[in-house]
């Protein structure tokens, strides 16, 4: 994955954000508790911040390739609670 990507640019951390959509939509965050790269304590702050529905993993900052099952759970009971009636 790594040779694949390429730097960020500076313009992308220039751009600014115009609304922050986790102020006005129910948020679900998947914390990687092995993290590397953004330390666990950022995620949680970060899924405090937004009132997000929290679930922790016991994988590295490439969850989703490492242990997919959990991150398609998550998508899933959040695909769940979005729509009416189920």
């Amino acid at each position: 994955m790594a040779a694949g990507q390429r730097p960020i640019t500076l313009a992308a951390l220039q751009e600014p954000a115009t609304a922050a959509a986790w102020k006005k939509i129910p948020s679900w965050y998947l914390v990687a508790t092995e993290d590397r790269n953004i330390p666990p304590a950022a995620e949680r702050w970060m899924a405090r911040r937004a009132r997000a529905r929290t679930v922790a993993v016991r994988a590295p900052h490439a969850v989703s390739m490492s242990d997919p099952g959990p991150v398609t759970d998550l998508i899933l009971r959040a695909s769940r609670a979005v729509r009416p009636g189920r």
